[in-house]
């Protein structure tokens, strides 16, 4: 039998930066078409990680973006089709060859997925990426590509391997979100050479590396989820599930991306926000923590029905309960979200 759920229990300062978060929500209009509000895409998927980019492209469909894109290798597409016909897979991506086939140059790999860039709001790289120097040379390319386009990217698992061999690749682009787990963020860490500031407070050493990376947004995962630029900093104390079971870090990067286009959509004023206007300097940063609570809010209400037996895919059928659960409706007010 499930418990019985009261819903999330949050601290007072959680509540209000939900509340802030909500505004950025577009309500559900008559006058949209399809594609505005969201056009994510996870770039990743390998000969042997298939379930990586589906779980993150799948947690950025099931939030509520409108079209979510997976682009990976051939072999990983032949896969991820078979999962879902929601998503739309392009084989682009390619590994190093096995045998002594000669290996793909990766400006060109990289030039047919920077020609689709212009149709995207927001790119998720690392899911299911793996380690092959062929990939990591091509979504660097990538990444360098959507940073001249403006466009946001939350990078994740070995994505954050080709940011601590190139730290420059993000440094200073506001657009970038890191979303690294313990082991993660300890590499990131040295690889900037910092150096440990003590126990002053607990985000002492997230607001350091997000101003070693002068700006970009890092969510430190963990018992709490400490989110911070190197200037404003956020703590999601939500309580999540208390099983880790590999795979629930994609459910935050596809939900991160799916607020992130929403936040274009806010800024491009897709519908009125009299009365609950947003700084645009915060954004990003809230779109980051609302992604966090959606995920810890998903692992709570899966752990309460699987237990120890939860799976990644258990966060993918709680993203719209967990939503709903912590925004509530907000399509009420034709003009937008209310407190």
């Amino acid at each position: 039998m499930v418990p019985a759920d009261n819903g999330p229990e949050m601290s007072v300062t959680t509540r209000g930066i939900l509340n802030k978060v909500r505004h950025m929500v577009p309500p559900m209009l008559d006058k949209f078409h399809k594609g505005q509000l969201g056009r994510v895409a996870v770039i990743g998927g390998s000969r042997d990680y298939t379930g990586a980019p589906y779980f993150s492209a799948m947690a950025s469909a099931r939030l509520g973006c409108d079209m979510s894109h997976v682009i990976c290798t051939p072999e990983a597409a032949a896969v991820i089709k078979t999962y879902s016909p929601n998503l739309m897979v392009h084989p682009l991506m390619r590994q190093s060859p096995d045998d002594e086939a000669p290996e793909p140059d990766p400006d060109t790999v990289s030039a047919s997925i920077i020609e689709m860039l212009p149709r995207l709001h927001v790119l998720v790289v690392g899911p299911g990426l793996g380690r092959d120097p062929l990939m990591h040379d091509t979504v660097s390319r990538v990444v360098r590509a959507a940073k001249e386009k403006e466009i946001p990217v939350v990078m994740d698992a070995d994505a954050l391997q080709v940011v601590q061999r190139d730290p420059d690749l993000v440094k200073g682009y506001k657009g970038a979100v890191l979303t690294p787990n313990v082991v993660e963020f300890k590499r990131l860490w040295d690889s900037l050479g910092l150096k440990d500031p003590g126990a002053a407070k607990e985000t002492d050493k997230v607001e350091s590396l997000a101003r070693a990376l002068d700006g970009v947004t890092i969510i430190q995962k963990g018992q709490k989820d400490f989110i911070s630029n190197g200037k404003t900093t956020l703590v999601n104390d939500l309580e999540g599930g208390k099983k880790r079971s590999g795979g629930q870090g994609d459910t935050l990067t596809g939900s991160v991306a799916t607020f992130l286009a929403w936040r274009k959509a806010y800024l491009d004023g897709l519908w009125d926000t009299a009365g609950h206007e947003l700084e645009e300097d915060e954004l990003i940063g809230l779109a980051a923590f609302g992604g966090s609570a959606i995920t810890r809010e998903c692992s709570r209400l899966a752990f309460l029905k699987r237990g120890r037996s939860l799976q990644a895919s258990d966060l993918t059928d709680e993203v719209h309960g967990a939503f709903m659960g912590l925004f509530g409706d907000v399509d009420g007010d034709a003009g937008g979200s209310k407190l």
